[in-house]
């Protein structure tokens, strides 16, 4: 038994190493992508559609999630994410066609398929936890998000760069930054293929012992019935999804709120600044909230993400064009958003059982995708109808809901770590 625990521990370790690096790069080829996307679409068809380039590659990525949920309920990790890496190459690529012809369709083709790599980060942080030992799933996954703040805060600052390349190849300036995403994904999928060996999935269901479901592995929908049965898992859910409503709806309109106070020369190197800030502050203090939720427990980090998530929408909606009170709102935008993220995950993947935990886990992106996707088609729309600040607080309205099921006693799985609630 000591042998197979050593085992599980070296796969573990090689597997947290691998996620580390994939999301590294995976980080870079979203978030540059990320930074010009909505500039992309304000250019193509004018900032009233502008959010939706953001929304799009939300509910690709949320999409895109249910098949490699299939994927990896049957197979294991590593087909499912190298699928999805493998999207966000095709995404990015058609992203630039677009550019080129100037065809909008095209470009929310493009950024729908793009989604895909933002699908293989998230999906990432469940790899984490396959083997990880209860008492330090919230570091595990924490870890394996904290990797992504290296990717993410070079990302934006490479815009201009890439910006320049293009212009010098004779491409439009804002393609380039989808360029450097299509060789970034391209590199992750190639890399999550030849190294995740063996599957962590496939160890974890072999260490549990878990029996040999015959026939169609269980879905969303029998995942559905599972987490609403569970009221920790609700919460996990709930958490993850308006933790992400939020931030996407306050995040996407900003790089255009930026750019109406700005020329623009300058408007891509203050986007870069403020959006590195706030991935930051998504993914650079994840760790310490990894830390939090093993130590304090799930429930207590959740309602401190909500905290910051409305201190972030107050500072945010009341700082006008000043640009160091956006990049602070943005900045504890992004911590809020790591908080509600890094507890709620945790939070599911232990209150559900072993054998449809990857379903469990992709239903809960793919709620989490359309409520993003809602907030980032309905944000542009906001703004040019009534402004920035009116985004911003209704953003803060959202989330009442999650402060009411976050503050109803739920059971101890929701409060303080447990080593019983992996299935």
């Amino acid at each position: 038994m000591t042998a197979v625990l050593d085992d599980v521990t070296a796969i573990q370790r090689r597997t947290v190493s691998l996620l580390f690096g994939t999301q590294i790069i995976g980080g870079v080829g979203v978030a540059i992508g990320i930074a010009v996307g909505a500039l992309l679409a304000a250019d193509l068809g004018g900032t009233g559609i502008s959010g939706f380039a953001g929304s799009t590659a939300v509910i690709g990525g949320a999409l895109i999630a249910i098949p490699v949920t299939r994927v990896m309920q049957a197979s294991g990790r590593r087909p499912g994410l190298a699928i999805a890496y493998a999207a966000g190459a095709l995404g990015a690529v058609l992203i630039v066609v677009a550019a080129v012809t100037r065809s909008l369709p095209l470009l929310f083709t493009g950024t729908f398929f793009f989604g895909g790599g933002t699908a293989a980060n998230l999906q990432a942080r469940y790899t984490a936890v396959d083997l990880a030992e209860p008492s330090r799933r919230g570091r595990q996954l924490s870890l394996v998000v904290w990797a992504t703040t290296i990717g993410a805060v070079s990302g934006p600052n490479l815009a201009p760069l890439a910006g320049t390349v293009a212009a010098h190849a004779g491409l439009p300036r804002l393609s380039g930054a989808f360029v450097f995403s299509a060789v970034m994904f391209a590199l992750g999928a190639v890399l999550i293929l030849v190294l995740l060996r063996p599957d962590p999935l496939v160890v974890s269901r072999r260490v549990a012992a878990a029996p040999v479901v015959e026939g169609p592995r269980p879905g969303l929908r029998a995942a559905a019935r599972v987490v609403l049965a569970s009221p920790p898992a609700r919460l996990g859910v709930a958490a993850v999804a308006m933790g992400h409503l939020v931030m996407v709806g306050v995040m996407t309109m900003t790089p255009v709120h930026i750019g109406e106070s700005h020329n623009d020369a300058d408007t891509l190197r203050v986007v870069g600044i403020v959006l590195s800030l706030h991935i930051a502050g998504m993914y650079a203090l994840s760790p310490i909230m990894g830390i939090l939720t093993d130590r304090l427990g799930r429930r207590p980090v959740v309602l401190t993400g909500i905290a910051m998530l409305l201190a972030a929408c107050a500072v945010s909606g009341t700082a006008g064009h000043d640009t160091t009170r956006l990049a602070i709102g943005l900045a504890l935008l992004g911590t809020g958003w790591s908080a509600t993220m890094v507890a709620g995950s945790t939070l599911l993947s232990e209150s559900v059982p072993l054998a449809i935990r990857p379903s469990a886990q992709g239903l809960s992106d793919v709620v989490m995708g359309f409520a993003g996707a809602t907030a980032g088609a309905l944000s542009g729309v906001v703004v040019e109808v009534s402004g920035y600040p009116t985004l911003a607080l209704l953003a803060a309205i959202a989330t009442v809901p999650l402060v009411a099921l976050a503050l109803r006693r739920i059971g101890p799985a929701a409060t303080a770590p447990t080593a019983g609630a992996s299935g």
